[in-house]
């Protein structure tokens, strides 16, 4: 283990090393991945300098989400003592379905959610837990709701012709997870959002009303913080009446930007977030910690026990249910996602979340005043988002990112939003400074140039 330890250290001071000299990793095209990498898995065992080699090789050609250059998802950046939580995570190796087998671990998880829950106005009979990924925590959410209708299903399937209500710039999580529920992609109402992306919840009422007069049973409603592509957010408290007038669970997928939760400043875009049934936020986004953190948490916690909760007398032998923590989970045996997150709270405080979040917000709008000091840009995006959208010199957009990927220049995607194609740039990489951002730019500006 030792000579493994040092191995690791040899080949993270290479990554720190490539993060600098070369950013951007030139890419391998998927033809020649398999000569170009030896990825083979023999009958005999790998000599150990070949096996370093072969290491080394793989560090060169990963892409570098930690570097200054990476745009490119919804993740990015690297902060120390998150990561360190994560590392200490794989040494200690504990699964989190009982207090026996992860100790204290268990306690930094109830701690964790416990915050969580206090920051949103949730009361102490609430609870939550750490899901695979947002798509999961959907997942979890749309189960309990389903399970709150009809008690019944759990048992005897579904019966009823349930319908549930998303906006058309939600995750596209919520019609797959119609689809593992039984309950059918066709019975996803995507409801109409407005020239933000924003739910247009006069147009949620309308078709809820339409549905029960149908005879159909709607039951639960998905509000996003932070769309996939604008980082809208929609209006929760409007939303929340509707679903008070109809009995819907209410739930908020604040995967992207859920974490303006610990912002004064920008935590209003969440106004009306304690009227929720449920919310979920990733801290491997905004927050910064190594993926995955996926967080779900629910007001009251009985949903969590009725929907997820089985007997296992070989699994629970020792303590009570509020410290088996498979007996609230999706999952059996399941990583620790939540130490990450608590040694970077328990060092920088949540005030120091709140930094990270605000200096989002705040590179966001250096990109914007950037965009629009340019008249080479044209900018689609809103103030109040870290999701910054624009095209430059009427370039394909989607043509634009591909070129400065392919030749290892910058790592940042593209979208679309009614009709419109454009670069989509995200500030959530940690690590960002101002300089960062000005630099994309002037990269972005040079690299277009030389091409002509």
């Amino acid at each position: 283990m030792h000579n493994d330890l040092k191995l690791f250290i040899e080949l993270a001071e290479q990554l720190l090393e490539e993060e600098t000299a070369n950013p951007v990793a030139k890419p391998i095209p998927t033809n020649e991945l398999y000569s170009r990498l030896d990825l083979s898995l023999n009958d005999d065992p790998t000599l150990d300098e070949t096996f370093k080699n072969n290491l080394k090789e793989i560090v060169k050609y990963t892409p570098k989400t930690a570097s200054k250059s990476f745009f490119n998802q919804l993740f990015g950046g690297r902060l120390g003592r998150a990561a360190l939580g994560d590392l200490l995570a794989v040494l200690f190796n504990n699964s989190m379905y009982t207090y026996k087998v992860a100790g204290p671990q268990v306690g930094i998880e109830k701690t964790v959610l416990r915050a969580i829950c206090n920051l949103i106005g949730y009361d102490e009979n609430s609870d939550g837990t750490f899901a695979p990924g947002g798509s999961m925590s959907n997942y979890m959410a749309m189960l309990m709701a389903r399970d709150r209708i009809d008690p019944n299903v759990r048992y005897k399937g579904v019966t009823k012709p349930l319908t549930l209500y998303t906006s058309e710039t939600s995750h596209y999580s919520i019609a797959k997870n119609a689809s593992f529920l039984g309950l059918g992609r066709d019975h996803v109402r995507q409801i109409k959002a407005d020239d933000k992306g924003v739910m247009i919840v006069d147009e949620l009422r309308k078709q809820v009303e339409e549905d029960i007069a149908n005879g159909f049973l709607p039951f639960f409603v998905n509000a996003t913080a932070g769309t996939t592509v604008l980082g809208a957010f929609d209006d929760v408290t409007s939303i929340s009446k509707v679903c008070r007038d109809h009995n819907l669970w209410l739930h908020v997928d604040g995967a992207y930007c859920g974490s303006v939760v610990f912002s004064k400043r920008y935590k209003y875009l969440l106004d009306g977030i304690e009227l929720t049934d449920s919310f979920s936020v990733n801290a491997h986004k905004m927050l910064g910690t190594p993926l995955t953190c996926s967080i779900i948490v629910v007001k009251d916690k009985k949903h969590l026990y009725d929907s997820l909760s089985n007997e296992a007398e070989y699994l629970y032998q020792t303590d009570g249910d509020d410290f088996n923590l498979g007996k609230t989970s999706l999952q059996c045996g399941r990583r620790n996602d939540a130490l990450k997150l608590w040694t970077l709270w328990k060092s920088i405080g949540t005030k120091g979340l709140e930094n990270l979040v605000d200096k989002q917000f705040h590179l966001a709008d250096v990109a914007r005043n950037y965009i629009r000091s340019n008249s080479d840009y044209q900018i689609y995006s809103f103030d109040d988002s870290i999701s910054v959208c624009f095209s430059y010199k009427d370039i394909p957009s989607r043509d634009l990112c591909t070129a400065l990927y392919d030749n290892a220049e910058l790592m940042v995607g593209y979208g679309n939003f009614k009709g419109e194609e454009f670069v989509r740039l995200v500030t959530i990489n940690s690590i960002l400074e101002e300089e960062d951002i000005i630099n994309f730019f002037k990269r972005l500006e040079s690299f277009v140039e030389r091409q002509n």
